[in-house]
């Protein structure tokens, strides 16, 4: 039988409650008292019994995300290392994921409410977020707490999101090229309406022009967009490529992928810089933008766990660099090492 919290505090003299807040609420105690309950806690191998703390707090500490279907889109990768992370992380703070399909936006609500009603799950994390997501307001009139990965791209209610500043991250990317010497820098992107697709092209033109002055038009004139396939991002980006262009920008790793086959096609070298760090990007040898998916998880659990209200926070993503000799730029001191 495993030692109980009467065992810890005779163990380190002092009563269960002092054990308890050890725990619980360690700001309470002394520094020196915190550390000989721990001390005990660690000399008994003493475990919480979490199951009974839920209950007693009526809670599954149980967090419930839908998963998407199985495609052949490269970047559909990217959640599954968030899923990865998410939980890992979840598990060091004694909570739990649960994984569930469902077919469209309004299924995923009947799933959530039916989770919630089962108490198989009583918070939840929305992912994929889009223009006219009804979603979230649909959890909120229900009044189950949940967090979104991804913030709104349209009018919502006032509700907790985390997302990737996709802006900051194709700003790092296109100063590096403008730091290494180019000033024709690209930029290869999705339709005009993808809330993500059009919050990187800002970055990107933002640093075009404050450090070339080239205006709107003329930014335009160095852009395409094409769906996410890399077949289509080839054939887009084949003007570009044929054009004076020196250097590319890309808003995903499939469409620099894309680029870097036109480019192979045209038999020209120009440094093309993706985003989501996928195996892709690791493979062929270009550069990538790493979406931290890892602070992104940490912050999802701390809105989870806050206070109630709206919290809202953008995630800061890295640029990896990578030397390839034909798509790679060099590297500096800023910047993390590739991976």
């Amino acid at each position: 039988m495993g030692s109980t919290l009467a065992d810890v505090a005779a163990h380190a003299g002092v009563s269960v409650q002092t054990v308890s807040n050890a725990l619980n609420n360690p700001a309470l105690l002394k520094q020196t008292t915190l550390e000989r309950v721990l001390a005990s806690v660690a000399a008994l191998g003493y475990s919480p019994n979490l199951q009974a703390k839920r209950l007693r707090h009526g809670t599954v500490s149980t967090i419930g995300v839908r998963i998407e279907p199985a495609t052949d889109n490269i970047a559909s990768s990217l959640l599954d290392r968030f899923l990865h992370e998410l939980t890992g992380r979840a598990d060091a703070r004694g909570q739990h994921v649960v994984v569930f399909t469902a077919e469209s936006d309004d299924d995923e609500v009947r799933r959530v409410r039916s989770l919630a009603s089962q108490r198989v799950a009583d918070r939840f994390l929305l992912t994929s977020t889009h223009a006219d997501d009804t979603r979230a307001p649909a959890l909120l009139d229900a009044g189950l707490p949940f967090v979104a990965f991804g913030r709104p791209w349209g009018p919502a209610p006032a509700h907790s999101w985390v997302d990737v500043d996709g802006a900051a991250g194709t700003r790092e990317a296109t100063e590096a090229l403008l730091d290494a010497g180019h000033r024709r820098v690209g930029f290869v992107g999705w339709p005009i309406g993808s809330g993500s697709g059009d919050d990187r092209r800002r970055g990107w033109a933002s640093a075009m022009q404050e450090r070339t002055g080239l205006g709107d038009d003329d930014l335009e004139a160095i852009t395409v967009r094409c769906t996410d396939l890399l077949s289509d991002a080839v054939d887009a980006t084949a003007p570009l490529i044929a054009g004076d262009v020196d250097a590319l920008v890309c808003a995903s790793d499939a469409l620099a992928a894309g680029a870097i086959g036109a480019a192979m096609e045209a038999g020209r070298s120009l440094p093309v810089i993706g985003f989501d760090n996928t195996a892709l990007a690791l493979g062929i040898g270009f550069s990538s933008v790493d979406q931290s998916v890892g602070q992104v998880a940490d912050a999802v659990l701390d809105a989870l766990d806050g206070e109630p209200g709206a919290v809202t926070m953008l995630v800061t993503p890295q640029l990896v660099r990578r030397q390839h000799v034909r798509w790679g730029i060099a590297p500096n001191d800023r910047g993390p090492s590739p991976s």
